[in-house]
């Protein structure tokens, strides 16, 4: 497994970057230590957090994943050193009146005061690649599928105004390289052409969903990211464990659906986008085809992201040290021309469902 260079940054991690947003919640802090020791002890060397984190978004747990993993750099010496680090901000938080009070907005100072709180929870001086979690902007994002520009609020901060402040980020030597989430063709090209137009740090990278029930980064994101040099990481490769199989029996509420499942345990996750009958019915799919090839549906989902030109690294989210083992001896694996044309040929027939 070879190290890759994000974006134009000088930024080296590898191909396989294991998250975290389950850390705090369904994994306990010393399970999540063991977690992080097995990473790194097999090569891992990126780290993805948030400042939200962890999830599903609740009072009790926000900023919880950035203090267990800072605890865990404290109590391993140069374990900081080994891995490069990211982190996010989060974007509004209407509905969620513990980040800073439910604001519909995300200030410049809002961002260097993020960063600030960020850096005391991880036991850091400096944060490797620190990104805007969702934009600030009404876009389609999270199950949302249309922008609407009656919705556009002039108000709210500009993207010059955020970009602004990550450059003073970098300046003052508390991030190394900058990145987006969640985030359109629009937004990317935008945050480019200021940043080359008034001297700011360029993005580097671009963090969305990307998997087989949600291909919508090929439908002009990849272009972008291409064209602009912007390394995209594909965050949920198995859809929130639907690629897994372990819903294909008994769905997200029934006996025999798996109750340690994230869709299955809580109500809010069924209600998303990955809670969809859609969105399972496509993965059945999917995980069917998987095993008439002899492959497990977690492997050749998988193996889907870790071989597309589109994907700079994926995010795997793990909640044990079999899964983090499953998800990584799933590296090296190849998809046929015929088992590839046979999964585009299911996405030409259901389309996205978990958009």
């Amino acid at each position: 497994m070879k190290n890759v260079r994000l974006g134009q940054s000088d930024l080296q991690v590898t191909p396989i970057c294991l998250g975290t947003m389950t850390f705090g919640e369904q994994v306990s802090e010393l399970d999540a230590h063991a977690i992080l020791d097995r990473a790194l002890a097999r090569g891992i060397n990126f780290l993805d957090t948030a400042e939200m984190y962890s999830v599903p978004a609740r009072a009790e747990t926000c900023n919880a994943t950035e203090n267990i993993i800072g605890n865990w750099f404290a109590s391993r010496p140069g374990a900081r050193q080994k891995m490069v680090l990211a982190t996010k901000v989060a974007g509004p938080s209407r509905g969620m009146p513990w980040i800073r009070n439910g604001s519909s907005n995300l200030t410049g100072a809002d961002i260097v005061a993020a960063c600030d709180d960020s850096l005391k929870r991880l036991k850091t001086d400096v944060i490797d690649l620190y990104q805007i979690h969702w934009p600030v902007r009404h876009v389609p994002m999270f199950g949302l599928m249309y922008f609407d520009p009656a919705k556009d609020d002039p108000a709210v901060s500009s993207l010059h105004e955020q970009l602004d402040a990550l450059g003073r980020l970098v300046q003052a030597g508390k991030v190394r390289a900058i990145g987006l989430s969640n985030e359109t063709p629009y937004g990317v090209h935008e945050f480019v052409r200021l940043a080359e137009q008034h001297g700011l740090p360029r993005v580097a990278t671009v963090q969305n969903p990307y998997c087989l029930v949600n291909r919508t980064v090929e439908n002009g994101l990849d272009e972008t990211l291409h064209r602009l040099g912007v390394s995209l990481l594909a965050y949920s490769p198995l859809g929130f464990g639907l690629l897994t199989g372990k819903y294909d029996a008994g769905g997200f509420t029934g006996p025999q659906a798996p109750k340690d499942g994230r869709i299955a345990k809580f109500e809010t996750v069924r209600k998303q986008r990955w809670g969809r009958a859609e969105a399972l019915e496509a993965a059945r799919r999917y995980n069917a085809l998987a095993r008439a090839h002899g492959l497990t549906p977690t492997r050749m989902a998988l193996a889907f992201c870790y071989s597309k030109w589109q994907v700079t690294s994926t995010i795997i989210g793990v909640t044990s040290l079999a899964q983090l083992d499953e998800d990584l001896e799933a590296w090296g694996t190849t998809l046929s021309p015929e088992l590839l044309e046979a999964i585009d040929a299911i996405r030409k027939e259901l389309r996205d469902p978990a958009v």
